[in-house]
This record gives structure tokens, sequence and C-alpha cells, in this order.
């Protein structure tokens, strides 16, 4: 563990390693590594923000995608999807549910789906922003313009969810058709930082194919970008995909990535996500120990949860909003954590 330590306090020190570094303390990790590294994610995690858990209300608006990732379960291709579009009136009830229970910011999450043209985003963007003004508004509908995601944050919009998935070329072709590029994701995120978003982004652990050369270079790019928030969760199988018979991403390793984030850059927004809570029944608890700080339950009518499969066996998807907040706030509270009422800018 000597070295190894020695990396996780240098990072703490210098917020930096070089790509060997990265590669040697991924490679090399082990429990008692983990466990060191957790208590030093959970002092920066409560200098920050105490233990206090920031809520976010997801609500997934349309599983129509016009991408064909090889990885997700509502690509393109996936004739067997159940296709869904909530209209503007059912997402203002998703936030007034939402608002009533304490959550005080909206996820509206979609896939790339051109019938919500950047006219009809705008205008369900500004009646959250004219109904909710204290509330912030978080977008994660994939990769546009400059000019619309400028024309989205005028509209009312703070916040935007961009997952980079993977920062090495050759490993994003490799989950990606060829219209899609890692150049390009990454020049999204620029864009959004410059307007001005608190801009979010993320990677899957254990996609196919991956490397620990691949996450260093994972965490070499969020240092770079220094985003506000990163979501990353481990890789899990959709059986309708080119996926489907690969191995998931594990537990233990999205855990040691989640500890390293929080010391790299430790005012980050770092959700306990879903998924990890899908292959792990305490999962999302045992994110919040690794270093996490924000969980998003889902906002979206239980009549559509379980068409929005991005992966097989989601959680959480029969359940009313009102359980999905009592059940979080029981499982942060048993952890001496809190659910709080909370915008959860960063700080």
């Amino acid at each position: 563990m000597g070295h190894s330590k020695q990396l996780i306090d240098k990072l703490e020190k210098t917020s930096k390693l070089t790509e060997e570094e990265w590669i040697s303390l991924i490679e090399n990790r082990s429990q008692d590594t983990a466990e060191y590294l957790f208590e030093r994610a959970r002092k920066w995690q409560q200098t920050y923000y105490g233990k206090r858990i920031y809520t976010r209300g997801l609500i997934e608006f349309t599983n129509y995608c016009r991408n064909d990732c090889y990885y997700c379960g509502i690509r393109r291709s996936n004739r067997n999807a159940q296709r869904y579009r909530l209209t503007e009136e059912q997402i203002l009830e998703c936030c007034q549910i939402g608002y009533e229970l304490g959550f005080r910011t909206f996820v509206l999450q979609g896939g790339e789906d051109a019938w919500f043209t950047q006219e009809r985003l705008e205008e369900i963007v500004h009646a959250i922003r004219v109904n909710y003004e204290d509330c912030a508004i978080t977008l994660s509908f994939g990769e546009r313009s400059k000019e619309s995601y400028r024309r989205l944050f005028e509209a009312g919009a703070n916040r935007y969810l961009l997952r980079h998935e993977t920062a090495d070329e050759a490993h994003y072709a490799s989950l990606h058709p060829a219209q899609l590029s890692a150049a390009h994701r990454k020049q999204c995120l620029w864009n959004l930082k410059e307007i001005g978003y608190q801009t979010g982004t993320g990677f899957m652990v254990g996609s196919p194919g991956q490397t620990a050369a691949h996450l260093a270079r994972d965490m070499m790019f969020i240092r770079e970008l220094e985003p506000h928030m990163v979501g990353i969760g481990p890789f899990v199988p959709h059986h309708d995909t080119p996926f489907a018979k690969e191995m998931g991403g594990s537990v233990e390793l999205t855990l040691f990535m989640i500890g390293l984030l929080r010391l790299m850059l430790p005012k980050l927004l770092l959700p306990a996500t879903t998924a990890l809570g899908t292959i792990d029944p305490q999962g999302r608890e045992k994110g919040i120990l690794a270093g996490a700080n924000v969980v998003m339950p889902n906002l979206s009518p239980t009549s559509v949860r379980k068409k929005y499969e991005l992966y097989d066996n989601k959680i959480c998807t029969g359940d009313e909003a009102a359980e999905c907040r009592a059940c979080l706030n029981r499982r942060m509270e048993n952890i001496g954590y809190e659910l709080v009422i909370d915008r959860g800018d960063v700080k």
C-alpha cells in the first residue's frame, strides 16, 4: 500500500498525477488503499458540504434518440423499446410534485429527439423558470450547437450534464457509431462552460475494452475541464444492444474512482448514481461513503419509468416520487447523512 498511499497523498496535495501515476494507482488498488482513500474523500466532502446530501429530481421526458450508441437501451436501432414523449403539461406536473416534496433542482433528461425542436425546448425551460424561480434547471439531452446551448441558457437553464463517456478517441470509437466523436463531445463541454452553465461530465466504469490507461485519461481530461459536477456509474449491459453479453462494471472500481474524483476536485458535486444502486442494493450508500454528495431520484410518471431503460434492471421504476424520496431519506439517515431541501449549487 506504501506507494499507492503516497500517490493518494500527492493527489490530495497537488490535485494532479501523471498518466503513469494514475495507472499505477488504479491498477494496484487494494481494500486498504480504498479505505484510506475514502477516509480522505469524506474529509473533503464534509469540509465543503457537511453531511448534507443534495437531491436532483430527474424527469426523463423522451426516450426517442437519433443516436445508436452500442451500450444504450434507447439507441435508435432498438426496435423493442417502447417509445414515449412527455408533454409540457406532464413535465410541469412532475416539477410540481417534486417541488412539494422538497426538490429544488429539476433535471430534464432525454435522448437526442428532433421532435423537441429548439423552440419547444426553450418554451419548456422558460415555463419551468417562470413557475419555479428558486429552482435550478439542469438539462441533459446530448450534443447541440453552441448557439442552441446559449439560447437554452438564456431561456433559464442553469446547468448542463453531458457525460464524455471516455476521453480516449479510439475507445470512444469502439462504443459509438462513426458519426459521433470524442473530440466533438469534448468541444460541447468547453462550449457549455464558456456560456456559463454549471457543467457536468462523467464516464462509464468498466465499459467494454476499458483499461486503467483509459481511466487515467478520463481523470486528466476532467482535471483540465474542471467541471462543476461529475456523474460516473458502472457500465450495466442492456439485453437489446450489441453489448448485451459483455461484462458489467464493478461497484468496487466505481467507488474507487468516486473517491479519486473527490480528492482531485474537492468541491465537486458527485452523484451516487442509480446504476450503482442497480448492481448493489447498498450501492448509493457506499457511493456517499466514498465521497459522493448528490442523489438523483426519479420524478418521471411511473407509467413511463420502465420505458426509459438505458440498461437492464434499473431500480425504482415502480415507485411514486414520494416513495423514492422517503426511501432515500431513510437510507441516508442510516449512514449518518441527511437529504436537504436546497438547490445544491457547487461551493
